[in-house]
């Protein structure tokens, strides 16, 4: 894919070729949303899933929605096959529009719409054999990371801190309970259990965490949702982070020490079995 085709305002074209105006609000203001789904043997991973998130996140917002259900599909389709992969992380953006420099919402303004892909690439090996190692950090966002916004810069930054620490992810904590991670849900497993942080404002609920839900309940595995404190963080017996890219993936280190023995443990074997079964069903 060197030079892979793209959907932008209602035309194909390469995305070397691919513009948008220097006044477009997602560009000036990061004033936008996106969603990120992954596709398997060409079909869509949750894709009802991802698009409802999609539309929840433009509501929030006030951005109108181009398309329904069906139409984003038609438009992911074109894309998927233009780009001849069978396993693709399609990217979906959605901006208010180009419009004069000025914070409030301009009227009559048309949203532009992006969809791009990339070939899937998923951890290697080592890491679900090995596992990966995290940093933990204070969660400095805003309060509304339920939002699927293009206003990612402390993500960014958090990422960058796990960069520099040579690291995978850095684990997010706000007044000392766990939030996520820069761009993975964080699961927290004790005495065969799981917790994970309520789905509230201080989150972006994953696509992955109704998946979770869904394959614990199959396993027999116990998961709960409330607050959970940084000291449980560090005493856990296991932690998993997921994400659309990741998958899930165990963190066998944090802060340079051993997450309970150092090795990815039961409780993410039976989860990643289920979570590649649950793939294989599509």
């Amino acid at each position: 894919m060197n030079d892979p085709i793209v959907y932008l305002n209602g035309e194909l074209t390469p995305l070397s070729e691919a513009r948008v105006p220097v006044l477009d609000r997602g560009f000036i203001f990061g004033d936008g949303i996106y969603e990120v789904i992954p596709m398997y043997r060409r079909k869509a991973f949750r894709g009802r899933q991802h698009l409802a998130r999609l539309f929840r996140s433009l509501d929030s917002i006030g951005i109108p929605n181009p398309h329904d259900e069906a139409g984003w599909n038609a438009l992911i389709d074109q894309v998927v096959q233009a780009n001849g992969l069978d396993d693709q992380m399609i990217y979906l953006q959605v901006t208010r529009g180009v419009a004069k420099r000025a914070h409030a919402f301009p009227k009559e303004v048309v949203p532009t719409v992006l969809i791009m892909t990339n070939p899937m690439a998923l951890p290697p090996a080592s890491a679900i054999e090995q596992g990966v190692a995290c940093v933990t950090m204070e969660d400095r966002r805003w309060l509304n990371c339920q939002i699927k916004s293009t206003s990612l810069l402390g993500n960014v930054l958090a990422a960058q801190f796990a960069a520099e620490n040579e690291v995978t992810e850095a684990i997010q904590f706000r007044d000392g309970f766990l939030s996520e991670a820069s761009s993975s849900n964080v699961w927290v497993v004790k005495d065969g259990q799981i917790s994970a942080p309520p789905k509230d404002n201080l989150i972006l609920e994953g696509i992955r965490y109704g998946l979770m839900e869904e394959l614990c309940a199959e396993e027999g595995i116990v998961l709960q949702s409330r607050r959970i404190t940084r000291e449980e963080v560090l005493a856990a017996d296991e932690l998993i982070i997921s994400s659309a890219s990741k998958e899930v993936l165990p963190v066998v280190k944090l802060d340079g020490q051993p997450v309970g023995s150092g090795r990815p443990g039961p409780v993410f074997g039976k989860v990643y079995a289920a979570y590649q079964a649950a793939k294989a069903r599509l």
